[in-house]
């Protein structure tokens, strides 16, 4: 069987930016996807702690070490400059596999600092 499992986790972000008159995504500076292990247009689920909105959209990059997170388009309305964001990437594996699978996880402060690797 194969089952789906989160693969990497960007956890505390804080929103930097809404951009409603872009085509859609979230734009995360490069260097923390790099860290997360995430990639460029890669699918991803987004939860606002403030709002518990939950969206799917997919990465873009933003330049390195920008700090940013930025929501596009009509995902602009599901969240304001300040909210914390959690962003998940799955991926899918085989059951023998699942037993051993960790994650990559990230952890940010206020100012979307990694202040904890998992």
């Amino acid at each position: 069987m194969i089952i789906q499992l989160v693969r990497s986790k960007i956890h505390r972000a804080a929103i930097t930016q809404a951009d409603l008159h872009y085509e859609g995504s979230l734009a995360i500076d490069q260097d923390l996807l790099d860290e997360a292990n995430m990639y460029a247009y890669e699918k991803i689920l987004v939860v606002n702690m403030a709002t518990g909105s939950r969206l799917e959209t997919y990465a873009i990059p933003a330049d390195r070490g920008s700090r940013v997170f930025c929501l596009n388009g009509a995902a602009a309305r599901l969240g304001t400059v300040g909210d914390r964001i959690t962003i998940m990437s799955f991926g899918s594996i085989n059951e023998e596999e699942a037993s051993s699978h960790k994650p990559t996880v990230i952890v940010l402060d206020e100012d979307n600092e990694i202040i904890q690797r998992k």
